[in-house]
């Protein structure tokens, strides 16, 4: 995801995490045989990410990504996700460890407005949101309740410096954010679970 500029990016990457500078979010894609316990993913994911980017790790086939835009107000928002919810979770109640599958739901966010450090904290909450708002109306049921994400989730949200002290609900900065968001998750979610329905049927058919 090159960013139109360098922009400030915050997040909990395995590369990149917290507050920094950078000029493109980068996805990489893994295998489950890739991600033993004992295997040092950071440092091999850092080994290979270039000096301006935030980088992301997910066993959903890169290919499917998705993207939505918004604007509100002359101000604009750009979402990339991928989307796979192999390892979903209900919040509050974990599921057994497992390995027998992995998944994520990766966000890229660009929004085009200029935010203190605060405000870009407080748009993460609503790119946060928004996530787990789509993926609740995919109804995915697990034995601990409605998924709201998976175990691994990550977004990664750009902007650029200024003095922008707010970007919640009320503003038209999280209502564009808000809706790129939501609308590219809710159609990666979909398209994931109609991947996982038809290969269901292809394991049953072996």
């Amino acid at each position: 995801m090159q960013l139109p500029r360098p922009m400030r990016v915050l997040s909990w990457a395995p590369h990149g995490a917290g507050y920094t500078k950078a000029s493109q979010i980068l996805w990489r894609e893994v295998k489950n045989a890739d991600l033993t316990p004992d295997f040092d993913a950071e440092g091999w994911l850092s080994a290979q990410m270039p000096p301006d980017a935030v980088g992301m790790l997910t066993s959903r086939d890169v290919g499917t990504w998705g993207q939505a835009r918004a604007e509100v107000d002359g101000l604009r928002a750009w979402c990339v996700v991928t989307a796979g919810l192999s390892n979903a979770e209900a919040v509050g109640r974990r599921l057994p460890y497992h390995t027998a599958d992995y998944g994520t739901i990766n966000l890229g966010v660009v929004l085009e407005a200029g935010l203190t450090e605060a405000a870009q904290l407080e748009a993460m909450s609503i790119a946060v949101q928004a996530r787990t708002a789509a993926v609740m109306a995919a109804g995915l049921e697990l034995a601990t309740g409605l998924a709201t994400g998976t175990g691994t989730d990550c977004i990664a949200l750009a902007c650029d410096v200024g003095q922008g002290r707010y970007a919640g609900l009320h503003t038209a900065a999280g209502e564009a954010l808000g809706a790129a968001v939501r609308a590219a998750v809710a159609q990666s979610c979909k398209d994931w679970m109609v991947w996982r329905d038809a290969e269901l049927a292809r394991r049953a058919a072996l």
